[in-house]
């Protein structure tokens, strides 16, 4: 009898340690897909559940948001310039049970399907339009690979083209263009700068002679500028402007 008992005790204890060691705990941002000898049972929330031993096993996934880069792909744009593209893809698993079942390895299908539809999208692009519609270029390729990705319970949340890699030759390019374009504002700017120079004496010179005594009272300040400073001058004036001068001082 005691054998008996210890045997029951030793099965009672076996038996709570195998279902111990198959209760799954699911966390708060995943997903449990169960299947049962191969096949797909149900889909266990978060928390704490207990799988048939032998019979049942259980694939967890990740339901946040989940980003992936698209490696740099090389692209020929609409202008036949060849230009080095990649960009960052945010997804979302909305049904577990779909990504386990419809592909082997959803991320790697959805990047490589970023990838294609990266080069396609791009390709039908000149490279003007590239470098300044990103936002129209990444709805585009998140509307194609949505609508792919669907089939798999995968959502796209977001696209957005990361760098635009340029050949040598074309940075060279655009850089002097950019230079010639500066000094072309710059000699602009000069010119505006003079005209309004010149524009200010000559209203200065019209003022001076459209005021009595005006042009004698600056030869005054000029004879007056050149005398303070100590060094060999020779001022020559003519009578007119002699006239003017003692005219303005008797005055």
């Amino acid at each position: 009898m005691e054998g008996l008992g210890f045997l029951g005790g030793f099965i009672i204890f076996i038996v709570v340690v195998i279902i111990l060691s198959n209760i799954k705990v699911v966390r708060q941002f995943e997903r449990g897909v169960v299947f049962n000898l191969g096949k797909y049972s149900r889909m266990l929330g978060p928390g704490p559940h207990v799988i048939i031993p032998i019979l049942e096993t259980m694939t967890r996934v990740d339901v946040r948001s989940t980003p992936i880069d698209v490696p740099k792909q090389e692209v020929i744009t609409k202008d036949n310039v060849t230009v080095g593209v990649d960009a960052i893809v945010y997804f979302r698993v909305l049904e577990p049970a779909k990504a386990l079942l419809e592909t082997t390895n959803y991320v790697y299908a959805t990047t490589n399907f970023a990838q294609a539809a990266l080069r396609d999208i791009t390709g039908n692009f000149e490279l003007d339009e590239l470098l300044s519609k990103r936002d129209e270029i990444s709805a585009q390729i998140k509307e194609i690979v949505d609508k792919e990705t669907d089939k798999w319970g995968i959502d796209i949340e977001n696209v957005k083209l990361q760098n635009i890699e340029l050949p040598n030759d074309m940075k060279r390019a655009m850089a002097k263009q950019a230079e010639a374009e500066r000094e072309r504002r710059a000699a602009i700017i000069a010119a505006e700068g003079e005209k309004s120079a010149a524009q200010a004496v000559a209203d200065a010179a019209s003022l001076l002679a459209n005021t009595e005594g005006g042009m004698q009272i600056r030869t005054l300040q000029t004879l007056e500028k050149i005398s303070s400073t100590p060094s060999q001058k020779t001022v020559i004036m003519l009578p007119s402007d002699f006239k003017g001068v003692s005219d303005i001082i008797r005055k």
